[in-house]
């Protein structure tokens, strides 16, 4: 069972991962249930990226078992992208030449209907007003911001209801990771199911209902945010204070 008691809606047992003979993930195992808002915290090179892409079937599994929704999930990306996972990566990783609608769109390629697109398109929008200004600009002028706003809409217009989104903060000036942690919590209270992986706990102090620290591919602690930022010992020896 979850953190919260209920069933999981997504669900690690003892997963190792890798990339050819090289093994990060040492044993993973946490639940996630539907709704809650999940963070991976942990210094960088330690393999907080490898495992969201290791969830949506990038990087794959050397052992161990993932199920989404019950069920196990040993699949290509676009079939664990069917399940409902959408993963906004690291970085902008947009097409630069093309529009800000058009790398929406590219998102939504598993959409049943254009009226299904258009529903998703219009629900972006209102989340993310800027992007409905911007429509049309090319993607590689606008802000890092922005980007990565853009980054976050492509995923939403996926229709998944389990979001991994990786560093959402990575270069970006203080304002302006503030204006894209609104956005985040924004998505947590419409009821989306949110991992994220941070390097800065106290980011989502106020916003995750439960942390995992991840060192050399390990969990090495797990609980409530408060008591992570507490623990003046962990955090000298984790992430550097």
């Amino acid at each position: 069972m979850t953190s919260s008691g209920k069933p999981p809606v997504l669900s690690l047992r003892n997963v190792v991962s890798g990339y050819r003979e090289l093994t990060v993930l040492k044993g993973i195992s946490f639940d996630i249930a539907a709704g809650e808002f999940i963070t991976v915290v942990g210094p960088n090179g330690h393999g907080k990226s490898t495992l969201l892409k290791t969830i949506s079937g990038i990087v794959p599994l050397k052992g161990g078992t993932i199920s989404i929704n019950g069920g196990e999930a040993i699949a290509k990306p676009h079939a664990i992208a069917a399940l409902g996972v959408a993963h906004v990566p690291q970085g902008d990783m947009l097409f630069p030449e093309m529009s800000v609608l058009e790398n929406l769109l590219m998102g939504a390629y598993l959409a049943p209907s254009k009226a299904e697109v258009d529903r998703r398109l219009d629900e972006v929008y209102t989340l993310l007003p800027k992007l409905s200004d911007r429509r049309n600009q090319i993607a590689s002028s606008l802000s890092g911001g922005e980007r990565r706003m853009v980054g976050i809409g492509r995923g939403l217009m996926m229709g998944g209801d389990i979001l991994l989104i990786d560093e959402p903060s990575l270069g970006l000036a203080p304002l302006i990771i503030e204006q894209i942690y609104g956005v985040i919590s924004e998505l947590s209270k419409s009821g989306h199911t949110i991992l994220l992986v941070e390097e800065n706990p106290a980011r989502v102090a106020d916003l995750a209902d439960q942390l995992h620290l991840l060192d050399d591919g390990e969990i090495v602690w797990s609980g409530p945010p408060a008591e992570l930022l507490a623990r003046d010992e962990l955090l000298a020896t984790y992430l550097g204070g």
